[in-house]
């Protein structure tokens, strides 16, 4: 991964302790050449990363557990390999990569910045989603963008079951196949402010000149934002 300087910062968690390093990442008076931080034997441990308010960044060198990298705010978490549940849940802003596969819930709640993911993402990728983009280049699994409020979420591969459920004003691009619809979830017309969208999306997530062919976008009805007893089976 290229970094910022070649004299990056190591931080080995082998033998060491997780809450010593989260403060050094997260210390307010960090120099200003400590913006490069390379993190070795991570080992799947939880909430690697979290809280980070500066524009550094950070490499994991392996696989991450839960919530790494969860509420981000301007740094640039690149994890180089799988990461576990909610993944930059409550990111704020700043840009977490995720370079192999992440497990369910990625991007939770994320209000800004952008979350890609290199491989596939597991169950409700994107729910409650408030803000955030979300670029996932595999495939995502059941309800995802479950309850999404804002933000957007792209999808190179499959989308499973119940895609957008209960979604309210976020939006879904997806060029494989879906497996279904959930509640108030609909397929809407692409229009030329859309494919200019999906392109920039694609392209700040790293995807050189993809293709936008093939994609649909799907997004809210608006028919479950008031009660409506006809509507009740779908609450």
């Amino acid at each position: 991964m290229s970094g910022r300087g070649d004299n990056p910062v190591i931080l080995d968690l082998e033998g060491g302790s997780l809450r010593a390093v989260n403060a050094r990442l997260q210390a307010e008076n960090r120099t200003d050449s400590e913006t490069y931080f390379r993190l070795l034997n991570p080992g799947g441990a939880h909430s690697l990363a979290c809280g980070l308010d500066a524009p550094v960044l950070v490499g994991i060198e392996g696989h991450a557990g839960y919530f790494c990298a969860g509420m981000n705010q301007r740094a640039h978490v690149v994890v180089e390999g799988n990461a576990g549940q909610g993944v930059a849940e409550n990111m704020m802003s700043g840009r977490v990569h995720v370079k192999g596969n992440s497990s369910q819930s990625a991007g939770a709640t994320a209000h800004g910045g952008l979350l890609v993911i290199e491989g596939n993402a597991a169950a409700r990728c994107g729910v409650s989603l408030k803000g955030a983009d979300i670029v996932v280049k595999g495939s995502v699994g059941h309800m995802s963008m479950f309850m999404a409020q804002a933000g957007r979420l792209v999808v190179l591969g499959d989308a499973g079951d119940a895609l957008g459920d209960s979604i309210y004003e976020a939006r879904i691009y997806v060029r494989g196949k879906v497996g279904n619809l959930g509640a108030d979830c609909v397929r809407k017309p692409m229009r030329d402010t859309h494919w200019k969208e999906l392109k920039s999306l694609l392209q700040a997530a790293g995807c050189g000149n993809a293709e936008t062919g093939g994609f649909q976008r799907y997004g809210s009805a608006r028919e479950l934002y008031h009660f409506k007893v006809g509507n009740v089976r779908a609450y």
